[in-house]
């Protein structure tokens, strides 16, 4: 079993990023939105860029905890992508953050920009739906093989599933276009890996739990 993270992954998953932040500022001008006043910071704009960033980061968090406690290299290339599309991500909406000389944390709480002020409690860490709590992340750390592997997808599922809700939301709501395209994006990419999640589920005889 593997202990250690590869130099190589956390390098690439770190080169990402840093390709990701040189180009935010092409990416805001080359999508026709550079004439367009900054975003307000209680904007759906600035609400999704915090909000997804918290909820990215726990993804590439899970991906590492499930790279170290299984073998198995269809679930581990999995968990490589997941980590490594939204450290990518994460990088570039808080590049726009900087850009448009927002706070990257809002006093107000997660996913008020889209009506749901108040779904998630934040309770053990949890801070929006479907993002995992810090006991579930301290269980998954515990185990290891086919029992991670489950637990991992399951997580994940469920995390992509209140992912999926608030990118859908973003692309009706925000008003910046790279943004909005960035949200359908994910959108598309989160549905088809919660469709390769549900079929590794059924190879090792269980199922999402949402």
């Amino acid at each position: 079993m593997r202990k250690t993270k590869s130099a190589g992954w956390i390098a690439g998953t770190a080169a990402a990023v840093l390709v990701a932040a040189g180009a935010i500022t092409y990416a805001v001008a080359d999508g026709g939105d550079s004439g367009m006043k900054p975003p307000a910071a209680d904007s759906a704009d600035a609400g999704f860029a915090r909000d997804m960033s918290v909820h990215h980061q726990q993804a590439v968090e899970m991906s590492y905890i499930v790279r170290d406690l299984t073998d198995d290299e269809e679930v581990r290339r999995l968990a490589y992508d997941i980590a490594q599309t939204q450290a990518n991500q994460r990088g570039m909406m808080l590049g726009w953050l900087d850009l448009w000389e927002l706070p990257k944390v809002s006093a107000d709480p997660p996913m008020e920009w889209m009506g749901m002020a108040g779904m998630a409690t934040g309770e053990d860490g949890a801070l929006m739906p479907g993002m995992a709590t810090n006991t579930e992340l301290d269980a998954l750390r515990k185990m290891s093989g086919k029992a991670a592997e489950i637990r991992f997808l399951q997580l994940m599922y469920a995390h992509h599933v209140g992912g999926v809700h608030m990118a859908e939301e973003c692309v009706e709501r925000c008003q910046v276009g790279v943004e909005q395209r960035l949200a359908q994006g994910m959108v598309q990419a989160q549905e088809s890996e919660m469709k390769l999640m549900s079929d590794l589920l059924e190879k090792r005889g269980a199922k999402p739990l949402h």
